[in-house]
């Protein structure tokens, strides 16, 4: 267990501690979680931010997008990963339709915080989520906003399809990058977008931004677990890496995912897209 070593006790990460970290060159390391027994190991594994993603969809349920999704399986998979979560800031994903108005998106994050245990929850979409993302930060609720390849309108966008190739999807990008800082969120992830102008928004926004598929620049990396072990079905993405490739446990695997992270060797190129 990673304690303080005045006090002995443990020491949580917070919103401060990863903002210190990005202004420190230091890269922050992510990874999802759906139970507690996974929470636990990368709690203990040097993991800065948990997050229940809504891809519980797909790799604990089976469907094949994160649509179906629902706030109690949400609320349910949050709490359970919470209790053993000590250290790591717990991040929850708002499934889809959860947020289409201010009113609905702050009584379904007040539930992720108060029954859950969440510290930030997370959300799709850029200038169109500035309201919400405004008032839930005005309530005091931390915010982590979602740009690039979206899940939740992957019918939307045609598929699963790098985001910000065109110059004026990327100019727009940035723009709500900065928006989204400006109206209060915590943190940006970006996903699948080109290793450019991932690093160009990075460069441009004070608080950190975390990538998968965008690249190394960005201040720090998440992947989904089932991908990091290597134990998806069917073909991996692109932008995931097989860490127990030459490791003999899973928590090998995870400290070696950590070790990459922080050290800048992964992502790579192989890992990224331009």
């Amino acid at each position: 267990m990673y304690k303080n070593p005045e006090s002995g006790t443990v020491s949580r990460t917070t919103v401060n501690t990863l903002m210190k970290k990005k202004q420190a060159g230091e890269k922050i390391v992510c990874l999802t979680a759906y139970d507690a027994s996974f929470s636990y190991l990368l709690d203990h594994s040097g993991v800065d931010v948990i997050l229940v993603g809504d891809s519980l969809g797909m790799v604990i349920q089976g469907h094949e997008t994160t649509l179906p999704v629902t706030m109690d399986d949400m609320v349910y998979h949050t709490r359970i990963v919470a209790s053993q979560c000590q250290r790591a800031l717990l991040i929850a994903d708002m499934p889809f339709m959860s947020y289409s108005n201010i009113n609905q998106a702050l009584s379904n994050a007040a539930r992720l915080m108060k029954e859950s245990g969440a510290h930030m929850i997370k959300l799709e979409g850029g200038e169109t989520q500035l309201e919400v993302v405004r008032h839930l930060a005005r309530s005091g609720i931390p915010v982590c906003a979602h740009l690039g390849l979206q899940p939740q309108s992957v019918h939307k966008l045609g598929g699963y399809r790098v985001q910000g190739r065109d110059k004026k999807d990327a100019k727009s990008m940035l723009l709500s990058a900065r928006a989204l800082q400006d109206v209060g969120a915590d943190m940006l992830l970006l996903e699948c977008v080109p290793s450019s102008l991932a690093t160009d928004i990075t460069h441009s926004v004070e608080v950190p931004v975390i990538g998968i598929g965008a690249g190394s620049e960005c201040d720090g990396q998440i992947l989904v677990l089932q991908d990091v072990l290597g134990i998806t079905p069917g073909t991996p993405p692109r932008f995931s890496k097989n860490f127990m490739l030459g490791n003999d446990s899973i928590q090998k695997g995870i400290e070696s995912y950590v070790q990459a992270v922080r050290d800048g060797s992964f992502p790579s190129e192989e890992q990224s897209f331009s």
